[in-house]
């Protein structure tokens, strides 16, 4: 019997909890889309690239998921991520929404929203509590996430 959409997300996140970046790409379309406030959108490979260099990354890593519902070929679910941020040291919560649009028994489409101040905070500290609503934060932030992943990139190819 094939698998339910909403085991599809069950799969998606005993993995992450697992921390094995490649069981969650398994679960990707290899043409997915994923977007959050830090990365912002992520096409194909790349996703399941910033999946691999995070959790590679992760220390103290734990993870909480909780209302997975879908319906037709959407789905949704609740997370609550806590780890060590590797720049700072500084551990985070983070409260994480998703939307999922499933073709073919896979995820095409993953859309995490979060509070990406309340994450400034946490991650930055003092820095991200004074500064982390602000474009100029958010930008900064977007784009060093980006250079991390172009270089783990870079890297995992040679």
């Amino acid at each position: 019997m094939p698998e339910s959409n909403a085991e599809l997300i069950e799969r998606f996140y005993e993995a992450f909890q697992r921390v094995d970046a490649e069981a969650m790409a398994a679960c990707y379309a290899p043409d997915v889309q994923f977007s959050d406030p830090v990365f912002g959108v992520l096409r194909g490979r790349e996703a399941s690239d910033m999946w691999r260099m995070l959790l590679a990354r992760a220390e103290e890593f734990s993870l909480q998921y909780s209302d997975i519902e879908a319906i037709g070929q959407t789905a949704s679910a609740r997370c609550v991520a806590t780890y060590r941020f590797s720049q700072t040291g500084r551990m985070v919560t983070n409260r994480i929404d998703s939307r999922f649009t499933i073709r073919d028994g896979l995820i095409f489409e993953q859309h995490d929203t979060f509070s990406l101040y309340r994450w400034s905070c946490q991650a930055l500290g003092f820095k991200g509590l004074l500064l982390g609503w602000t474009p100029f934060m958010r930008n900064k932030i977007h784009e060093q996430a980006r250079k991390g992943l172009v270089s783990f990139r870079k890297q995992v190819k040679s």
